[in-house]
């Protein structure tokens, strides 16, 4: 019998990739679509927005992707902080831009703590 081989994810980058499929795979199990993944605003640095979704009743969903390997200092959730969520507005916005019609929006966060999967829901507004 041949066993498979399971190669460690080792980099901080493969880590980050992981819980975007995990989450992906989350919000997709849900009902939600895939519109964009890795999104970013050309010409500005920090400006992307990990999963770009729609529900199925139209609603386009901005998630952001945090892992955290242990829960201190406030887990996952709680690093996206003021900065980083004026960042995904700005791309937000720029993606928004391109599109004929703007459809209902919200901010997501899905926090993954040591693989487990917390979607948070209107997690922060634009304003």
């Amino acid at each position: 019998m041949v066993q498979a081989v399971r190669h460690p994810v080792t980099t901080t980058k493969q880590l980050g990739d992981r819980a975007e499929d995990l989450a992906l795979a989350h919000l997709q199990g849900a009902g939600l679509r895939l519109l964009a993944r890795n999104y970013r605003m050309p010409g500005r640095g920090g400006c992307e927005i990990d999963l770009i979704m729609a529900t199925p009743d139209g609603t386009c969903v901005f998630v952001e992707v945090r892992r955290r390997r242990k829960a201190g200092y406030g887990g996952a959730a709680a690093s996206v902080g003021y900065v980083k969520q004026q960042h995904i507005i700005l791309a937000a916005r720029h993606y928004l831009a391109r599109l004929r019609q703007v459809p209902p929006c919200r901010f997501d966060v899905v926090a993954v703590d040591a693989w487990a999967i917390d979607w948070l829901q209107a997690a922060f507004d634009a304003t």
